[in-house]
């Protein structure tokens, strides 16, 4: 299929894959590596299989160079079922969790855990519309916390953290969905990591969670089953059926990840793709405004308005016209998004930009 027929996809989820991972995924998928069937067709417990799901894991571990003390877990029910396992698991009665309000979805997580557990707001950007990052000297929660919850990445306001808070025995978890495996970080600073695949890792279907052994021994014996951490833990992530094409494609893209040159090669082309788009807003003169402070400014998801509502509509009808597609802000707030993950090519970025210094030219 050549790149010609193919749209600039700026989805923020599920968003755009490799192209030569779909070009695998269509030579393989009616007779997987000689199996005689399709992956989709094919047991959970068959050896082929258990290659590719072991083998996902592996590269994971390897990417993020995690330390043995670390299980990776495939679940389902997206990041938002994980916003109730957390405090159902860690969150016990006479303790408080702590949560860094950055956006919805850190907002979502905070209510989450507020059925279940007490529940203290550590700091927030709610004030100034989600525009930024809290700081890291300004986070305030006790120090015999349950855990401390951030969202590395906002995806509807395009805000990012840049670095961490040490949190000392404090275990730290962070939603890491819609930035995971974007730039190197250091892992070990966190308990518990967990990721929707369907941005920068696969497929919508499956949920990453990376989590230490000795937060493991923690977790509350008396829930369900299935919103049990050590029930996936124990089984490979097998104990029922997993989403088994999911953790595939998750399989083929930590390999087109590895086969890019890691984490640090990945973190440089991504750098260079939401700088073009940046370019073209900081250089049009309040034509374009971003919503995100600069120093806190993502890389993958990139918000901007323009002067008005009615002007905005021309410029995403442009869009569309030129072959560009999900560039419509999220439903709650509006304005223009776009988010270049990981698999966003250069080209749609530079595309991107091109679009909007030539609509700025024509709609002065």
């Amino acid at each position: 299929m050549a790149n010609k027929e193919r749209v600039h996809n700026f989805n923020a989820g599920p968003a755009a894959l490799p192209l030569e991972v779909l070009e695998q995924v269509q030579t393989e998928i009616i007779n997987f590596r000689g199996a005689g069937m399709s992956i989709l067709e094919m047991s959970h417990r068959s050896q082929e299989y258990e290659v590719v799901h072991n083998e996902a894991k592996t590269l994971l571990k390897e990417l993020l160079a995690l330390p043995e003390e670390y299980e990776v877990l495939f679940l389902q029910g997206g990041a938002s079922l994980q916003f109730a396992m957390i405090p159902m698991n860690f969150l016990p009665a006479g303790k408080k969790a702590a949560y860094v309000m950055t956006g919805v979805w850190a907002e979502k997580a905070y209510d989450e855990a507020a059925k279940l557990g007490e529940v203290v707001m550590a700091g927030t950007a709610k004030d100034n519309r989600f525009s930024s990052i809290p700081s890291i000297q300004d986070l305030s929660y006790d120090k015999e916390s349950a855990y401390l919850h951030i969202t590395s990445n906002n995806t509807i306001y395009g805000t990012q953290w840049h670095a961490f808070p040490e949190t000392g025995q404090v275990p730290l978890i962070a939603d890491m969905s819609s930035d995971i495996l974007s730039q190197p970080f250091d892992a070990s600073k966190f308990s518990l990591i967990y990721a929707g695949a369907q941005k920068n890792l696969g497929p919508a279907g499956v949920t990453i969670v990376v989590i230490r052994k000795d937060l493991l021994e923690k977790a509350n014996k008396n829930v369900p089953t299935m919103l049990r951490y050590n029930t996936y833990a124990k089984d490979n992530s097998l104990y029922n059926t997993p989403p088994t094409f999911s953790i595939y494609m998750v399989n083929l893209v930590l390999n087109w990840i590895k086969r890019q040159g890691g984490l640090k090669a990945i973190h440089r082309e991504n750098q260079r793709k939401a700088a073009v788009i940046y370019e073209a807003i900081d250089n049009s003169d309040g034509f374009y405004i971003g919503h995100a402070d600069k120093n806190s400014r993502s890389l993958m998801n990139i918000t901007f308005r323009l002067a008005n509502a009615d002007l905005e509509k021309k410029f995403l009808l442009a869009a569309k016209q030129a072959n560009f597609v999900g560039l419509a802000g999220h439903r709650l707030v509006g304005g223009c998004r776009a988010s270049a993950y990981n698999a966003v090519p250069f080209e749609a970025c530079l595309a991107l930009k091109e679009l909007m210094e030539t609509f700025q030219k024509e709609n002065r």
